[in-house]
């Protein structure tokens, strides 16, 4: 499997393809500029089969609708944030000067952590709420990575002072969830570089004193 970050928007938000051999791809979290996200998949001759979604916020679900017109694919969303697609006030678009977004609801709800099958793709869900309330990761296990949206960054954690935002559940799901993943996983962020669980257990000022 191959993949590919396209950093997005006014906030640089991360939306990552992912593609096998077959040229399938699953597109995560698509959240502005389109038109560059469809670019990339002509170049490559991928074959687009879904759609997921880490969290609602405006900055990973801005373009969602663009490219399902494109290419008629399902979104996936965990449940506690379906109704944020559509609610500016929820998706945080209304907190910030970017334009109210809201966008059609998902065909597909995640309802709890398991394995997610979509063709030749397994993905293990983990609920890792916090950032937001139904915030999930993506394990990729036979490529050892995780997809962790807004939970985890390069030195860094995710903002909790939106609605639903919780400190406290945030590192309860990164300490729970996350880091007891193998240490050589490579972490996919919804923002900034990739880094790996070993290096955040060692050098993320954020999670010392758990």
């Amino acid at each position: 499997m191959e993949w590919q970050s396209l950093s997005l928007g006014p906030v640089q938000a991360n939306c990552y393809i992912l593609w096998n051999e077959q040229l399938e791809c699953i597109i995560v979290d698509p959240g502005a500029e389109g038109e560059k996200i469809e670019a990339f998949i002509k170049e490559k001759g991928l074959i687009p089969l879904a759609i997921l979604l880490t969290h609602a916020h405006f900055d990973h679900i801005g373009a969602l609708d663009y490219i399902r017109d494109i290419y008629d694919v399902p979104a996936y969303v965990h449940k506690k944030e379906a109704a944020w697609l559509n609610d500016a006030s929820l998706n945080g678009s209304q907190l910030f000067p970017v334009g109210q977004v809201a966008v059609r609801p998902a065909e597909k709800i995640i309802e709890q952590e398991g394995d997610l099958t979509i063709k030749h793709f397994t993905f293990q869900v983990l609920e890792t709420p916090g950032h937001s309330p139904g915030s999930i990761s993506f394990v990729l296990k036979a490529e050892n990575i995780v997809i962790s949206g807004d939970a985890l960054f390069a030195g860094s954690i995710g903002r909790t002072d939106l609605p639903g935002g919780s400190h406290k559940e945030l590192l309860a799901s990164i300490h729970n969830k996350l880091l007891t993943l193998r240490e050589d996983t490579i972490v996919l962020p919804g923002h900034g570089r990739p880094t790996t669980i070993i290096d955040e257990m060692d050098g993320n000022p954020f999670l010392n004193g758990f």
